[in-house]
């Protein structure tokens, strides 16, 4: 029974992928699930070309050696291409600050691409089955996941990778329908080969206290319950879908791009809060545009108790892990957290010596000695500033803003600080991060000095400015990186 329905998922799933002719890989660690899956590929009637993959991830000595042993004996007796690696997942979790199933979740994957980019596979199965979903849909609860979370795993996807490719591979579940009841049965009837993993029967990982410790509570109360959630699984998948689409025409008019020309929509995100207070059900939109950036429950029910308080909005800022949201008075602002090693946040300086392209904090910075043109306008484009050459002399430097700077307007005598300008011009925490500084060097003698030549692409000093008896200029273009 399971043999002929698991080739009806197959044929269905080739209804769905183009050019299915090209061999697939099976992910096989050893284990029961994915053993029972590569010996239904190969009972298929219908010739399906795949390949066999392991990847030995060294964290159970002999054990992780003897799965490997297993499956690549397998493959040979059955004349299936077998590909096999090994990881130091401990030191890669190490360096990367994440958990060991992280580490080997993004090990894998990411090797499983590198082999359909190199030998042509169309696509990568893995035999996560009806239990595993169910699984899914508890942690997913337990930290928060919306609609999206409780839809479970789909049994057709992508890769969660694409940084080799560059294209997207498709990943394929056709075990999701299965309990591991079932799978089980076939495997004992059949006398397929398998290894038990030790680490299966402890609890120290979230999802075996799950399966060790919760499931056998639930099954007492529903013998049925891991079909009875795959079931409700996917009524969610459909009501996500209607919600969704509603959702994707509402947020355009509520998120807005920045007016400042230097900031890339997609670096910097705004939402209208009078457009989001406006929508009945603005909490899930808020969600709905959060989600993607990492923000965690906590922080949304923080957020949304200070949209729904009298208290006062501006100013205030919530971290994800990489990015920040600030607070304004009329709307949210959403910007990447800069590195450590970012020019911006390490407060490095960028000396100017001769005329070019330069590349600094994230800016692209076109840097010109022209002929004066005396039917230029002196008004140029935003993102453009011209300075008097014979003043603005190589080299100068360009800096990030410092609390203290200053400079004199056009046409005034007294000074203004950098801080009021940015007040005039609206900007908010992020914006000023991101603004940077014309130092003149050569008056002043030193990079910090606090009278600044020019606020690039934004202001510059009026002892600067372009005059009847200026006869070369120098023009300071300003593109964001994002935006080359």
């Amino acid at each position: 029974m399971m043999k002929k329905r698991f080739a009806e998922v197959i044929m269905d799933m080739r209804g769905l992928i183009n050019e299915w002719s090209a061999p697939v890989l099976l992910a096989v660690s050893g284990g029961i699930d994915s053993m029972c899956m590569a010996d239904l590929f190969n009972s298929l009637e219908e010739d399906i070309p795949f390949a066999v993959a392991h990847c030995n991830f060294r964290l159970r000595g002999e054990e992780s050696d003897g799965d490997e042993a297993m499956v690549r004996s397998w493959a040979e007796e059955n004349g299936i291409v077998f590909h096999h690696t090994s990881f130091d997942t401990q030191t890669y979790a190490s360096e990367k600050g994440i958990s060991i199933e992280m580490a080997a979740r993004e090990l894998r994957y990411r090797w499983f691409e590198e082999l359909c980019v190199r030998h042509g596979y169309r696509a990568v199965c893995v035999a996560h089955n009806a239990n595993d979903n169910a699984e899914t849909l508890m942690l997913n609860l337990l930290r928060g996941s919306g609609l999206k979370g409780l839809s479970g795993m789909s049994p057709v996807s992508v890769l969660p990778c694409g940084t080799v490719s560059g294209t997207d591979i498709i990943l394929l579940r056709p075990l999701l329908q299965f309990t591991r009841k079932q799978i089980e049965g076939y495997v004992f009837a059949r006398k397929v080969p398998y290894r038990e993993d030790s680490t299966n029967a402890s609890s120290d990982y979230k999802r075996n206290r799950i399966r060790n410790e919760v499931f056998p509570i639930f099954e007492k109360i529903n013998p049925s319950f891991v079909r009875t959630l795959n079931r409700e699984m996917g009524y969610f998948a459909e009501a996500e879908e209607i919600v969704d689409d509603w959702a994707t025409g509402v947020i355009p008019h509520i998120t807005t791009s920045p007016e400042r020309p230097s900031c890339h929509p997609e670096r910097q995100r705004r939402i209208s809060l009078p457009a989001l207070m406006s929508q009945p059900h603005w909490r899930y939109l808020l969600y709905r545009i959060l989600e993607p950036y990492g923000f965690n429950s906590a922080t949304l029910g923080a957020l949304e108790d200070l949209l729904s308080s009298s208290r006062t909005l501006s100013g205030k800022r919530f971290e994800s892990e990489g990015y920040l949201l600030q607070t304004g008075r009329d709307e949210l602002v959403i910007m990447p957290r800069l590195s450590p090693t970012d020019p911006i946040a390490t407060g490095s300086i960028l000396p100017v010596r001769t005329a070019g392209t330069h590349h600094f904090a994230g800016h692209m910075l076109k840097i010109e000695v022209l002929d004066r043109d005396p039917d230029m306008p002196l008004k140029q484009p935003a993102g453009v500033l011209v300075m008097d050459a014979s003043r603005m002399r190589f080299p100068f430097v360009i800096r990030r803003w410092r609390h203290g700077d200053w400079f004199i307007p056009i046409g005034m005598k007294g000074k203004k600080k950098i801080s009021d300008l940015f007040a005039d011009l609206k900007y908010d925490g992020f914006m000023k991060d991101d603004a940077l500084m014309i130092v003149d060097v050569q008056t002043s003698g030193l990079a910090d000095s606090g009278h600044i030549a020019g606020v690039v692409g934004v202001r510059i000093d009026d002892r600067y400015k372009i005059t009847e008896t200026t006869e070369k200029i120098i023009r300071i273009t300003v593109d964001h990186e994002e935006d080359i």
